[in-house]
Order: structure tokens, then C-alpha cells, then sequence
């Protein structure tokens, strides 16, 4: 795993932002695999600014997302698919027929989880994935637990989760208990990820992924065994790493 050390969230958005433009630029159809939540916001400003005023396009690249609540329909102001497009897809040139985020209300979801990674399987994989870390570890919704999971699929989120995300709701019981979460299957499947970290509230998390076993409690660090990892944190981060 490389570690890029930046000096604050701001900076590390630049670096993932640069990391993303050149493997557009290198691979114009490249296979995107998306995050969502508040890290990778920055990065999303930076690629739109890159669009506007470098010329970098959109066009050919495909997007997969990690996840998306069950039980959200796409409209909803709190759904993923709501969130790429006012943070990301609106903004550039991308063609909307190539972005693809799970489908928080299908009826099957485990049969959908079967078709979204064949989906991805397709496209010939990620090109390059993009994560953030949870609080606790996890990555997607993939949360802690006895087994890492490999198949995209319903999963119940953790307490710790649903506390994290209850600043994007109006209250705590309004954040959906369920979501449809890519598995470790297509992740580790990816040709290059790229993990962000902000903040001292991920420095445990990041310490353990980094320096820990491999362990489904902490779900992040079975990235030690990808051949190809780069961390970007800031100092906060990164202040439990020897």
C-alpha cells in the first residue's frame, strides 16, 4: 500500500482528483467505481474544475457506485443517485446511459447484487476504484462482521454507521437501516484503488487498515492483500501510523 501523506482535506482532494484526471486521460473509457458520503466531495469539486477549465472529458468514461439506501428512490434528496448527480455527473460531460447506481428499490436484491457485479464483470472491471473509510472500518457498506462478503448484496448497516450518517437526515430514525452495498468481490476485482481518509475521526480506522491483521472486524484491511493501494490522508488521519 502506498501512503501519499497531504496536509489537509483540501489537499488531499487535489491528489485524488490528479490520480482520477490521468486515468481518464491515459484511458478515456475507463470503468470509474464511485464513492459517496462527505470525503470524497473535494475530489468531485476538483474533477468538475478540471472539466471546466482543463478541458478534461467525460465522455467515454463508465461509472459504477458502491451503494445506495434501501428503501431510497432515486429522487429522494438523501439517495446516492440524487448525490452524484448535483455533485458530480450534472457538471460534466459524462453520458448519463454510462453512470450505473444500485437500485435502492428493487424487489430482488440479491438477485440485482448477482446482475450489478456480471455488470461489472462486462465492462472488463474497475480501472479504478475510489473509497473512503467508515469510523469503524468499513468500506462501501460492507461493515464488520465474522466473513468478508464478496457479492453485491442487502446488508443491514451497523449502529455506528447509522450514527455517522445521521447528519446528512434531518434526525437519526429518518436514515434507512438497510442498503444495497458492492461486496469485496468487485472491489479487490479493481485494477488500481485509491482510498481517502480525513480527520482524526478516521485515524483509528486508518491505523488498523493500515497496520492491523486482516480482519472482517475491520473490513478495510483486506486491501493489504490488493497489489495495487494508494492511501491519501491528511495529517489528522495519519497521526496513529508509526
Amino acid at each position: 500500500m502506498l501512503i501519499i501523506r497531504a496536509q489537509d482535506y483540501d489537499d488531499m482532494s487535489r491528489k485524488a482528483a490528479r490520480f482520477i484526471a490521468a486515468q481518464v486521460q491515459l484511458k478515456p473509457n475507463s470503468v470509474l467505481g464511485l464513492a459517496t458520503g462527505s470525503t470524497p466531495l473535494g475530489t468531485y469539486r476538483e474533477l468538475i474544475r478540471f472539466h471546466r477549465q482543463e478541458e478534461l472529458t467525460f465522455r467515454d468514461v463508465q461509472t459504477v457506485n458502491l451503494d445506495e439506501y434501501y428503501g431510497l428512490p432515486p429522487t429522494h434528496d438523501q439517495s446516492y443517485c440524487h448525490y452524484m448527480r448535483e455533485n458530480l455527473f450534472d457538471h460534466i460531460d459524462i453520458t448519463p446511459g454510462n453512470t450505473h447506481v444500485p437500485d435502492g428499490l428493487t424487489q430482488d436484491p440479491n438477485g440485482y447484487g448477482r446482475e450489478y457485479d456480471e455488470m461489472i464483470t462486462c465492462m472488463g472491471g474497475i480501472d479504478l476504484q475510489l473509497l473512503g473509510i467508515g469510523s469503524n472500518g468499513h468500506i462501501a457498506f460492507n461493515e464488520p462482521g465474522k466473513v468478508f462478503s464478496a457479492p453485491t448484496r442487502l446488508v443491514d448497516l451497523n449502529k455506528n454507521t447509522i450514527e455517522d450518517n445521521a447528519r446528512f437526515f434531518d434526525s437519526e430514525e429518518e436514515v434507512p437501516r438497510q442498503a444495497i452495498s458492492m461486496g469485496m468481490k468487485s472491489i479487490l476485482g479493481a485494477k488500481r484503488i485509491l482510498i481517502l481518509a480525513s480527520g482524526i475521526g478516521k485515524a483509528e480506522a486508518v491505523r488498523a487498515m493500515v497496520e492491523g491483521a486482516v480482519d472482517p472486524m475491520v473490513p478495510a484491511s483486506i486491501l493489504q492483500l490488493h497489489p495495487d493501494v494508494i492511501l491519501i490522508a491528511d495529517e489528522a488521519a495519519l497521526s496513529l501510523i508509526e
